[in-house]
């Protein structure tokens, strides 16, 4: 069962713009950013409780996903990292239909494994990490 609620557009026109043309044709268009496949990923608000939804660049292996929360390298974690630390359940939609699928962060050795991947996948993670003081976290969604 996919995460329910009332559903509570990102104010980034950018993103609205993404997840509606992503969600519009089943993730047959709108699916990247920067000329490299992306996910859209539902989360429920940390404050709100509203669903909101945030496209992340596509990292998988073996069915299970990365989500970096680089924010381009700013200092400060993105919002939806506190959505995922609050509530892990999230749904995942990587083409027609959504999954669902529970996040956790990782560290140590599982981190830097899963790190190599994400940077392989979209290599500007590795200025943005440079960019910044704080270790951007990676969390792996598994299927609930």
């Amino acid at each position: 069962m996919v995460l329910q609620g009332e559903y509570e557009p990102s104010p980034s026109e950018w993103v609205r713009n993404q997840v509606a043309t992503y969600e519009a044709s089943g993730g047959a268009e709108g699916n990247t950013v920067l000329n490299r496949p992306i996910v859209v990923i539902t989360s429920r608000g940390h404050k709100s409780g509203r669903l909101r939804k945030n496209p992340v660049m596509r990292v998988e292996h073996e069915g299970v996903y990365a989500a970096v929360a680089s924010k381009g390298g700013a200092p400060e974690h993105p919002e939806w990292f506190h959505n995922f630390t609050a509530d892990p359940h999230v749904d995942l939609q990587d083409g027609p239909e959504p999954h669902e699928y529970v996040a956790r962060l990782i560290s140590g050795e599982e981190r830097a494994e899963w790190w190599s991947r994400c940077v392989a996948a979209f290599p500007p993670y590795a200025e943005y990490q440079e960019k910044t003081d704080r270790e951007i976290p990676v969390f792996l969604l598994e299927r609930a």
